[in-house]
């Protein structure tokens, strides 16, 4: 409870004592992603990242982790973290799938994900009815057309508008 830091703590400290506060080991992405797959080549390595895919930790997480980790060490930047996060995802992810391993990507948002199947099973169900009308020789369908006012409703309104507007007033109106 009492092992956090105190608030001002970091004004304190001497500046650039951390490694993320020094410029980084390494600046170019090419490089950096070099030296995560030769890490996440060693069999250790990828035996425990797959512990954690099997275990129910996302892939997305697992990537973060691994390149924040590298970025506190100072190894590389944040920026260089960003571009090759998704070379390293699919680095791993072919290893999770040769080892049949059952993963979540991390990528999925089940909100969006319930939409898109509703609007799915909506086309396939409206395409199977087509086929059935077609097959029992039915007409088919017409989409439903936007209902229209009557033609009373209009005339009610062009006689509520009124026709000429007042001329407009005060410093702004024109001459």
């Amino acid at each position: 409870m009492f092992n956090g830091p105190i608030p001002g703590q970091s004004l304190t400290t001497e500046p650039r004592a951390m490694p993320y506060e020094r410029p980084p080991e390494i600046a170019d992405p090419i490089e950096a992603l070099d030296l995560h797959i030769e890490n996440m080549s060693r069999p250790e390595a990828m035996e425990d990242a797959l512990f954690f895919l099997e275990m129910g930790v996302d892939m997305v997480s697992l990537v973060e982790g691994i390149l924040r980790s590298a970025v506190m060490e100072g190894i590389h930047s944040l920026d260089v973290s960003l571009i090759i996060a998704p070379v390293l995802h699919e680095y791993i992810k072919s290893y999770a799938v040769r080892a049949d391993i059952d993963f979540d990507e991390g990528f999925d948002n089940p909100e969006q994900d319930k939409a898109i199947q509703y609007e799915r099973d909506t086309m396939r169900a409206k395409k199977l009815l087509a086929q059935l009308r077609e097959e029992e020789g039915m007409e088919p369908e017409e989409p439903p057309m936007m209902m229209e006012e009557p033609e009373e409703a209009q005339e009610e309104m062009m006689e509520e508008m009124p026709e000429e507007a007042e001329a407009p007033k005060g410093l702004m109106a024109r001459m």
